[in-house]
């Protein structure tokens, strides 16, 4: 059974929807979400999130908002919840009061992409453990195998493998990248491998799940909540359309 994790940002397509994506990506089969924390300079976002973001910020989304919308539907979710984002806004709103707030929300697991392994393992880690927090590095094809093992190591939860060096939402980039999920494939990671970029359809998912456990979606189902005022039903229909 392949995983597929939705993403999406929190605050779209107005600041009330939270909740109803949340409930709805659940219900619909997928088998965990990511949330994204709207932020003002996503770097590894492509065009797509990056509006999302924008948007978010614009519709008055915060941290502590967030917070209080997961906690609105923490007895209905039953599927792993991921909060990603960016280090910043976790530092403001102080990191091990947003782990506490993580682990009072129905929270499991963190991505923060642009946070430094060597300041993860002195500082953070150990907060991490303390709620109970499942912390997941990104790898990409660049990677070496001593590097992939390294952030295999410290991640738990899942390996975020990224299909290609580009931002999210790429649609030039191939997301079957036949020689590096071999790669993958062949180190024996303690972690499921979760490929992540630029799937955006059933035969994407199936593409990279050939040799991993799962994929993630992110810029076509953002563009379904943003796309659509009667985003429900389709998307709905899309993530039933890849399981």
């Amino acid at each position: 059974m392949k995983k597929l994790n939705i993403y999406f940002t929190a605050g779209i397509p107005t600041l009330e929807d939270t909740a109803e994506i949340m409930k709805t990506i659940q219900n619909s089969g997928a088998d965990m979400m990511e949330i994204g924390m709207p932020y003002s300079d996503p770097v590894a976002d492509g065009p797509v999130i990056q509006g999302a973001h924008e948007l978010a910020l614009s519709n008055g989304m915060t941290i502590a908002q967030l917070f209080s919308q997961l906690k609105s539907v923490k007895d209905e979710i039953k599927i792993p919840v991921i909060l990603m984002g960016y280090i910043n806004p976790v530092l403001s709103f102080g990191f091990e009061k947003f782990c506490e707030e993580c682990a009072n929300s129905g929270v499991s697991g963190l991505i923060i992409p642009d946070l430094p392994t060597i300041e993860f393992e002195k500082n953070y880690q150990p907060i991490l453990e303390k709620y109970g927090l499942n912390f997941t590095f990104l790898v990409t094809p660049e990677t070496s195998e001593e590097r992939i093992k390294y952030l295999d190591s410290l991640s738990s939860g899942f390996l975020y493998a990224v299909s290609s060096s580009s931002t999210t939402g790429n649609e030039k980039k191939e997301v079957k990248n036949e020689e590096y999920l071999n790669k993958l494939a062949s180190l024996n990671l303690k972690n499921d491998v979760l490929i992540g970029f630029g799937i955006k359809n059933k035969t994407d998912f199936e593409q990279v799940t050939e040799k991993s456990q799962g994929g993630i979606i992110g810029t076509a189902f953002v563009k379904i909540l943003l796309e659509n005022k009667d985003w429900k039903e389709k998307a709905e229909a899309f993530i039933k359309s890849i399981k």
